[in-house]
């Protein structure tokens, strides 16, 4: 006669299907990351290059040293 009971799946089980899943998703991660990197443009094409006529300004204010006041700084 049979056995009705139910088996146990071992530990070894459990282990090697654990590590398969995250091999997987690693695999998977890559994957995304391929398709990803060919879809977006490189990031120096992504930004455009700033002008003088684009909002920034042209003379930007000097910086000084530490605990030097402008004033200090025409002396």
């Amino acid at each position: 006669m049979a056995s009705t009971g139910k088996r146990k799946t071992t530990m070894a089980k459990l282990n090697r299907e654990a590590k398969l899943r995250e091999r997987r998703l690693v695999k998977q991660a890559s994957k995304d990351a391929r398709k990803q990197a060919r879809l977006d443009p490189p990031a120096d094409e992504a930004q455009p290059q700033l002008g003088p006529d684009d909002g920034m300004p042209t003379d930007p204010q000097p910086v000084h040293p530490a605990g030097e006041s402008p004033a200090d700084a025409s002396l």
